[in-house]
């Protein structure tokens, strides 16, 4: 088996998966939408962003948050796949791992889009356009999806039980979440929620991808993007390296 042959087929298994399970399919969907109709129907109903509607300036960040929360949660996988020795049959197969861990990542960032791409088409409803944005925004949204994802992999190498993956990953995605600036923005923040904001790489995928939908930049777009680049280099060789120590 060549390392591209079994980069598919490890591709291939995932994707699979993912299809046979439309209730986690629906399951990961509904929470965003209560977040965008009833958070941000709420809320867009007492304020506004600048000139944009409260509703429409949270879509962006909702989109962030379907990504994180599903990709990382994601790494439960590799948890359950040490339980039932796939992972084992697949670590003692002619490749090596840094395809496995590769095979996983694009296993996952596939599953996610399809996720976000839901959210996306809802866009219309909320009177958010993408236009010439799309192409950037799916960019973004994919460099984002292979750092996240990774990271999700990371835990679940580490982890011996789904009981002791959910307890870390909780720890991960809430804080990269709340401290991205999906909620709010960036700007004039008090200097302690600025520091940890700044210093969240994914604050500069939620700025890229308002930017795309909604025309609003905080940071210049290069420097988005080199944040989300460098974060997911930094997260798929760390992901790279615990695969190559994981113990089954």
């Amino acid at each position: 088996m060549s390392e591209l042959s079994g980069l598919y087929a490890l591709w291939e298994r995932e994707f699979r998966v993912y299809l046979r399970e439309r209730s986690r399919i629906v399951s990961t969907v509904i929470s965003p939408l209560l977040w965008l109709f009833v958070f941000g129907g709420g809320f867009g109903a007492q304020f506004s962003v600048g000139n944009v509607d409260y509703q429409a300036f949270l879509y962006p960040g909702i989109i962030a948050m379907t990504m994180i929360f599903s990709s990382i949660f994601y790494g439960a996988n590799v948890v359950w796949d040490k339980r039932l020795d796939f992972l084992k049959e697949v670590l003692v197969a002619p490749i090596n791992r840094s395809t496995a861990f590769f095979g996983k990542v694009l296993g996952g960032a596939t599953d996610c889009l399809i996720q976000a791409t839901i959210i996306v088409i809802l866009a219309p409803l909320l009177g958010v356009s993408f236009g010439f944005g799309f192409a950037l925004a799916y960019l973004v949204i994919f460099v984002m999806l292979v750092g996240l994802v990774s990271v999700g992999l990371i835990i679940g190498a580490w982890m011996e039980s789904p009981e002791g993956f959910s307890l870390l990953s909780g720890f991960v995605t809430f804080p990269l979440f709340f401290f991205s600036g999906a909620l709010f923005p960036p700007g004039n923040l008090p200097s302690w929620l600025s520091v940890i904001t700044f210093a969240n790489p994914l604050t500069y995928g939620v700025d890229a991808l308002r930017g795309a939908t909604l025309g609003i930049w905080n940071f210049n777009v290069l420097i988005d993007f080199a944040v989300l680049v460098a974060f997911a280099a930094v997260t798929m060789v760390l992901g790279t390296l615990s695969f190559r120590r994981m113990r089954l």
